[in-house]
C-alpha cells in the first residue's frame, strides 16, 4: 500500500540543514532542526506552507514496486499514462497538465530532456531502487524553477544516512515477467562528513506493450547515485552529488513491427559550496546533466541533450518573523539529433520574502525574471498564504504566473517556422483547507484552477517554410484550462488499523475540447493493518473513470477498478520479507489506447537496514 507522509527533509538545493545534536559512536539518530521542505527559495514548514505539496516517503515508494510511477499515481492530482510496462514511455500529469508542463529534479539536478520535441522527462524508466523521497509541488512554480513548471514540479531525492557512523540498506525483489531488482545503499555520517552511495540493477522480460501482438518488451537498467559533503569549518561546507544510469528498452515500432530498441544513458553531477556569514547563508553551485539515447530503428537515431547550470542563492532573516532569499542563475541547453545541433542560454534573477504577520499566518512572495538568448524575457510571480483558523484547521491559498519556453527542437529543429516562437504563459490558483485529528490523522480538500494561453502547436501557418509540407510549430489561438478538486486524508481507526484515500475530479480542455488521457474521476483507497507486532497486511483499490483518448475525435477508454494486496513480515528489527499481488482480479485496462497495462503480477522480496 502506498502512503503519503508530511514528514521529510527535502530541498531543491539538497543542502542539508545544520545538525543540532552531537552523535556518539553507537549509531545515534541525528536530530535535525524543524523538518522543512524547499517548495520555494526559503525553507518552510511543510505543515504550514501555503503551497500544495504531497510527499511519498521511502516506505510508500518501495511498496509500489520497481516502477516509480506506481507511487506517484497514488498522489492526489497526479495521473499516469504509459505505452506499456517498465521502460516504456510514461507521462505524469499534474492536475490534468502533461509532461512539458512538469519540472523534474533529481537531487537538485534538472533532468528534463533538452533533446526531445518538448522538454520533458520520461517517468517510464525511473525505478525506485535508490529513491528515498518524492515530493509533488503542485500549481505554477515558474517563479521558483523557471520554465517547464506550469503544472508543478516533482522533486526526487536519493537515499542519505540519518544515523551516525556507517549505515545502509539493501533490497532484493523478484516478480512476474521475470523481473529482478537489487539495490544497495550505504553511507557514513558524523558531525562534519556525510557520504552516501547507492547502486542498483533491474532486469525484466516485460509483457507485450501493443495489444496487437504477444511479443514481450523487456527492460534492463544499471544505476549509481552519490552524495558527499564535508564541513570544512563552522562557516564553510562543500559537497558533490551525482547519478548515472544506463538502460535498454524494447518497444513496438508499430502494430506490425515489434523490433524497436532504445539504449539510454543519463548522467548528472552537481558541486556546491555553502558559506555562513553572520545571519546569512550563501550557496554557489554548478550542475551538468546529459541524456544520450540511441534508437537503431527510429527515424531519428542519435539524441543527445545537455544542460549546464550555475546558481547562486543567499538566504537570511531581515528581522524576527521576516526572511529573505535572493539569487541568480545561468543555464545553457544543447541538443543534437543525428548531428544537427542546437543551443540556447538563459539568465535569471529571483527573490523571495517570507513573513509571519501574525502567529496564525504565513505569507511568501516570490519573483523571478528570465532573460533568454533568443526571445523576450519572462517575469513570473507566486504568492502563497496559510492561515490557522484554530489549532486543528488550516487554510492554504496560492496564486502563480508562469511560462513554458519553446523547446530547442520547436525553436531550431526541422519544423521550426520562419517566425520565432514566444513562450506559453499561464496563471494558476488553488485554495485548500486541512483539518487534523491529532495523532489519528487528517483530511484536506483543495480547489484548483489553471489557464495556459499563447499555446505552441503543430500545424500549417503563414510562417511555415515551403519545404515544410506537413506543417511547422506555430503559435495557436485559444487556451488550455484545467480545474478541479482534490480530496485526501488518512485516519487511524484503531491503534493497528489505518485507512487512507484520495479522490481527484479533473476537467481539462483545450479550446473547449477535452484533453485526452486525463481521467475525470480518480479514486484510491488503502487499508493497512498491523496483524501482529511483526506482520502487516495492506489492501489498495484504484478506480479510474471517464477518460478519453485517440486522434481526431477522441473516444472513451474503458473505466477500470484495480485491487492490490500486500504483506510484510519483520523477521528481525532490521530485516523484513514482503510480498504483493498487483491487479488481483487480472483486469484488462489501458491508459493509452492500443497499449496494455500490466496484468496480474506477483512479486516478493527481502530488505534489510544496517
Amino acid at each position: 500500500m502506498t502512503r503519503l507522509t508530511s514528514k521529510l527533509l527535502l530541498c531543491s538545493t539538497l543542502i542539508a540543514p545544520s545538525l543540532v545534536a552531537a552523535q556518539d559512536a553507537g549509531g545515534t539518530v541525528i536530530e535535525l532542526e524543524d523538518i522543512v521542505v524547499f517548495g520555494g527559495l526559503l525553507p518552510t514548514n511543510l505543515e504550514t506552507t501555503g503551497a500544495t505539496i504531497d510527499v511519498v516517503d521511502a516506505e510508500g515508494i518501495q511498496r509500489g514496486g520497481v516502477a516509480a510511477v506506481a507511487a506517484l499515481d497514488a498522489v492526489p492530482g497526479v495521473a499516469v499514462s504509459a505505452n506499456g510496462g517498465l521502460g516504456s514511455s510514461a507521462t505524469v500529469r499534474i492536475r490534468g497538465l502533461s509532461g512539458p508542463y512538469v519540472g523534474v529534479r533529481v537531487d537538485g539536478i534538472d533532468v528534463t530532456d533538452p533533446s526531445g520535441p518538448q522538454t520533458a522527462f520520461n517517468f517510464g524508466r525511473l525505478t525506485t531502487g535508490s529513491l528515498d523521497r518524492m515530493a509533488v509541488i503542485k500549481g505554477t512554480q515558474s517563479a521558483v524553477y523557471g520554465s517547464e513548471a506550469i503544472a508543478g514540479v516533482v522533486e526526487l531525492e536519493s537515499w542519505r544516512p540519518d544515523v551516525s557512523g556507517v549505515s545502509g540498506r539493501a533490497q532484493l525483489e523478484l516478480g512476474s515477467f521475470e523481473t529482478r531488482a537489487a539495490n544497495l545503499s550505504f553511507g557514513y555520517l558524523d558531525d562534519r562528513a556525510e557520504v552516501a552511495l547507492s547502486v542498483g540493477r533491474v532486469t525484466s522480460e516485460g509483457f507485450s506493450a501493443r495489444d496487437t501482438d504477444e511479443e514481450n518488451d523487456g527492460y534492463e537498467q544499471s544505476s549509481f547515485n552519490l552524495f558527499a559533503a564535508y564541513q570544512i569549518s563552522d562557516a564553510i561546507r562543500l559537497g558533490v552529488n551525482g547519478f548515472w544510469s544506463d538502460g535498454t528498452a524494447e518497444y513496438d515500432q508499430s502494430a506490425t513491427d515489434p523490433s524497436g530498441e532504445i539504449d539510454e544513458t543519463r548522467r548528472g553531477v552537481r558541486v556546491f559550496g555553502e558559506v555562513q556569514t553572520g545571519a546569512w547563508t550563501h550557496e554557489l553551485s554548478f550542475s551538468r546533466y546529459e541524456i544520450d539515447r540511441f534508437d537503431g530503428t527510429g527515424f531519428t537515431r542519435d539524441f543527445l541533450g545537455e544542460r549546464d547550470t550555475v546558481a547562486y542563492l543567499a538566504t537570511g532573516e531581515l528581522s524576527s518573523g521576516v526572511a529573505l532569499a535572493f539569487g541568480a542563475d545561468w543555464s545553457e541547453e544543447r541538443a543534437a539529433l543525428d548531428g544537427d545541433a542546437y543551443d540556447a542560454a538563459n539568465s535569471a534573477v529571483f527573490a523571495e520574502v517570507k513573513a509571519n504577520p501574525t502567529e496564525a499566518a504565513e505569507l511568501s512572495l516570490t519573483l523571478r525574471y528570465d532573460d533568454y538568448s533568443d526571445f523576450d524575457g519572462q517575469l513570473s510571480g507566486r504568492a502563497a498564504l496559510s492561515y490557522e483558523l484554530n489549532e486543528t484547521t488550516l487554510v492554504r491559498a496560492s496564486l502563480g504566473t508562469g511560462y513554458r519556453a519553446p523547446s530547442l527542437y520547436e525553436r531550431f529543429g526541422p519544423y521550426a517556422g520562419s517566425t520565432p516562437l514566444d513562450p506559453e504563459e499561464s496563471l494558476s490558483f488553488d485554495l485548500g483547507i486541512e483539518h487534523n485529528y491529532g495523532d489519528r490523522g487528517s483530511v484536506k480538500a483543495t480547489l484548483f484552477w489553471a489557464e495556459i494561453d499563447n499555446l505552441i502547436g503543430f500545424g500549417m501557418g503563414s510562417n511555415c517554410l515551403p519545404s515544410q509540407a506537413f506543417g511547422c510549430y506555430i503559435q495557436t489561438d485559444g487556451k488550455t484550462e484545467t480545474r478541479g478538486l482534490e480530496i485526501s486524508g488518512s485516519y487511524a481507526i484503531t491503534d493497528r488499523v489505518r485507512l487512507s484515500g484520495a479522490y481527484t475530479l479533473t476537467n481539462t480542455d483545450n479550446n473547449g475540447d477535452r484533453v485526452v488521457r486525463v481521467p475525470r474521476h480518480d479514486l484510491s483507497l488503502a487499508l493497512e493493518a498491523d496483524v501482529t507486532d511483526r506482520l502487516q497486511l495492506g489492501i489498495n483499490m484504484t478506480r479510474v473513470a471517464d477518460t478519453l483518448d485517440g486522434f481526431g475525435t477522441p473516444t472513451p477508454l474503458d473505466d477500470y477498478t484495480v485491487w492490490d494486496v500486500s504483506a510484510r513480515y519483520a523477521i528481525a528489527d532490521t530485516a523484513s520479507v514482503y510480498g504483493a499481488i498487483d491487479n488481483v482480479g487480472d483486469v484488462s485496462y489501458q491508459t493509452v489506447r492500443g497499449f496494455n497495462a500490466p496484468e496480474r503480477t506477483i512479486r516478493f522480496g527481502v530488505e534489510t537496514s544496517f
